[in-house]
């Protein structure tokens, strides 16, 4: 059997999505349910982080699965100002228990995230996906280890 070489994908981008908590919790919601079930489906594992201004993403899988999926990602109106931090083969999957984990703006990880988009100014010649990953690999290895991930 031929083996596809694995790739990453890591991006930010802006939330559109606008309205009150519930509106908010709502469309992340959807978001969540219809990523698991097509990343699932595409053999595709990863994580996303949201708070109130932003999105990191990180998707791992075959070159043109990740390809497709990203395109969907593009033409959703609830993301504006997409940009790719990292995209490049990988060895291993660092995600490979989760179709699609999920950081919401209440935890830790997401208070982090909104610093590191503080300090940078959403620059992205001072973003850098091994800050979006390195941040996002730690909380959910620690959410593991404790069961309370949301995935």
């Amino acid at each position: 059997m031929l083996m596809r070489e694995l790739y990453r994908l890591i991006y930010l981008s802006h939330n559109e999505i606008t309205g009150n908590s519930n509106c908010i919790h709502r469309e992340i919601g959807d978001i969540l349910a219809i990523s698991r079930k097509l990343n699932a489906d595409a053999g595709i594992t990863g994580a996303l982080m949201f708070n109130k201004n932003c999105f990191a993403q990180i998707l791992e899988g075959a070159h043109h699965r990740i390809q497709e999926t990203f395109e969907r990602i593009q033409c959703d109106p609830r993301h504006s100002r997409v940009a790719i931090l990292d995209f490049k083969p990988i060895q291993n999957r660092s995600f490979a228990h989760w179709s699609m984990a999920y950081v919401g703006q209440e935890n830790l990880a997401a208070q982090e995230f909104m610093q590191i988009q503080k300090d940078s100014e959403f620059d992205m010649n001072r973003l850098t996906g091994e800050t979006i990953f390195s941040l996002l690999r730690s909380h959910l290895y620690a959410a593991e280890q404790d069961n309370s991930c949301k995935v």
